[in-house]
């Protein structure tokens, strides 16, 4: 392939405009470096973008690595110092035929190499283009085959049989690079493919790394497990944790430049019978801090929303269970009403993400600092809102709605399956129903469901029973939501494709159900809890719920109908 014709390619593509690319040709003739190679180096281009304009000049598919697929049956099949010398790892194997990945295919060398292989293992071959930093990927799950592992077992064995300690800070220095390297790639790799949290895994005879993405863990890298000792140690280094203390749990964070975003690090530390694992939590601002419009709510639930933030006073309830998108919920009401003429102040456990202007700050139960201490102390900082990440007991719940009740804005979350049992769980944790109608503005609730692949998606008719649910719902919605779907009903699936890493889904959809607190609910609240009576209210105010929000998105074709009904079954 001439650097000329990838190059044409690339601005045709319109990922490089004609200057720009005019000196990337002139570096390149400089520098002796590949066009290609050079947009890598300096992260000009996505390498996905990359790989698929490569792949149209070469007549050869892009393919997207999908790492559970990749075995440890399959890694045997490609030697790893072959895999790491030619940039060759295996995809899949049908019947006679083994399916590859080449970063270049067109290279004399790998053509070479891979006819080698094919007739070694009597097999077929077909060939696909993939990243530089799939082919990383895959060669981690070699275990000792990368530079780094290599270089922190030569630097380590020593030690493990020994039992000494080197005192020479240039001998420590060189024994721990390694490591270090390993720590730096994983936690990138991590951050490049947008995954949620690490977990480094002591097994009996390895070390498991696992990455969860889109909600589902993944293994993308087994280590010898003499390396489990001092990763550990290192990720302990970087959250300011007690490296000789492991029998007991610990908490950190830190934060780093990676891929030109500062990403902070919520680290935990947990023992096992095989050592200590970690779990660390990957908080980017670019994913986790969206605004109201971004969260994908229907626009009835928007505007009310965005009604409550602006009124003067009064608490904004969000319920849910662990993991269902309430803080980033929060934090998007935040950025609303975060404005040089306002004092915000928050109490979380812990701070996920910091947001400019806002006064942060994290409870320490340990030391008596917790939600309820916070919030005694917030109320003598002089706030308009305040957000008190969880409402967990009696004395928080009370401080809260009197905090409301006297002109302050209070956002704050609690446990409960939805909106409308929101008001019986405050009174169970002690709070005077008679203070609720003036303190609760809103009650939200919601959960996050897989987002299915828009490019991959097919439709089909639902089954009778789905439809009957389907009918059913619809039928209590408004009118106005109600005619843009009729029976035949058509759901959506999607089988999976390069665009989706073959999942068939990109990331979680949010849905949402919201509780206004109006007249005729402070009268029922008045005159005696009745939770028949609130579930009236919310059908008088045409309370859209979360299955049936779900339902509706799932009717559009941003998820799956299955999912919807699975996450709102107990809602």
């Amino acid at each position: 392939m001439k650097d000329t014709d990838f190059l044409k390619a690339i601005i045709d593509a319109k990922l490089l405009d004609p200057k720009a690319a005019n000196k990337l040709l002139a570096d390149s003739q400089e520098s002796r470096k590949s066009i290609e190679q050079l947009i890598y180096d300096r992260q000009l281009i996505e390498e996905e973008r990359v790989a698929k304009v490569k792949g149209d000049v070469l007549k050869i598919p892009y393919k997207k690595i999908d790492l559970n697929k990749i075995t440890d049956k399959l890694l045997s099949l490609i030697p790893a110092d072959a895999a790491k010398n030619y940039r060759i790892i295996p995809l899949e194997q049908r019947e006679d035929m083994l399916v590859v990945g080449a970063v270049n295919p067109e290279d004399i060398k790998v053509r070479e190499a891979l006819r080698f292989i094919g007739k070694d293992l009597k097999l077929n071959l077909g060939v696909y283009l993939v990243t530089p930093k799939d082919v990383e990927l895959v060669l981690k799950k070699y275990g000792g085959s990368t530079d780094e592992v290599a270089a922190a077992l030569k630097a380590i064995k020593p030690l493990g049989k020994q039992g000494r300690v080197q005192l020479e800070s240039e001998i420590a220095v060189a024994q721990e690079a390694p490591v270090i390297k390993i720590v730096a790639s994983v936690l990138k790799d991590a951050v490049s493919i947008d995954a949620s949290d690490v977990h480094i895994e002591p097994q009996r005879t390895r070390l498991r790394i696992r990455f969860r993405k889109d909600g589902d863990l993944q293994e993308v890298l087994s280590l010898p497990i003499e390396l489990h000792q001092p990763i550990i140690s290192r990720v302990k280094i970087l959250s300011n944790l007690k490296i000789d203390e492991t029998r007991m749990p610990q908490d950190g964070r830190f934060r780093s430049d990676i891929l030109d975003r500062s990403i902070d690090f919520r680290v935990s530390t947990f023992p096992t019978p095989f050592g200590e694992k970690v779990a660390l939590r990957v908080l980017d601002p670019n994913i986790g801090l969206r605004s109201l419009d971004d969260l994908g709510l229907l626009k009835n639930n928007a505007d009310l929303l965005k009604e409550a933030i602006n009124r003067p006073y009064g608490m904004i309830l969000m319920t849910g269970p662990t993991g269902s998108g309430k803080t980033t919920t929060l934090y998007s009401l935040l950025q609303i009403v975060n404005k040089d003429n306002v004092n915000i102040v928050s109490l979380e456990d812990p701070v996920e993400y910091s947001i400019e202007g806002v006064n942060q700050s994290q409870i320490r139960p340990e030391i008596g600092y917790d939600f309820a201490s916070g919030l005694r102390e917030i109320l003598r900082q002089d706030p308009d809102v305040i957000m008190v990440g969880e409402i967990r007991d009696s004395e928080t719940a009370n401080l809260a709605v009197h905090a409301a009740l006297t002109g302050h804005i209070v956002l704050t979350t609690l446990h409960t399956n939805n909106s409308v049992t929101a008001v019986p769980r405050l009174i169970d944790l002690g709070v005077q129903s008679f203070l609720l109608p003036s303190a609760l503005n809103l009650m939200a609730a919601q959960r996050l469901v897989p987002a299915l692949c828009q490019k991959c998606k097919t439709a089909s008719e639902a089954p009778q029973e789905m439809s009957e649910i389907i009918e059913s719902e619809l039928a209590k919605l408004p009118s106005a939501l109600q005619v843009k779907y009729k029976s035949p009903f058509k759901i959506y699936h999607a089988k999976g494709c390069d665009s989706c890493n073959q999942k068939g889904i990109t990331g979680r959809v949010a849905i949402f159900e919201a509780f206004k607190m109006t007249p005729q609910l402070s009268e029922i609240i008045s005159a005696g809890l009745n939770e028949n009576k609130l579930w009236d209210e919310a059908k008088r105010q045409q309370m859209v719920t979360l299955r049936q929000d779900g339902i509706i998105k799932a009717l559009d074709g941003l998820v799956s109908m299955e999912g919807v009904l699975k996450e709102t079954s107990e809602a």
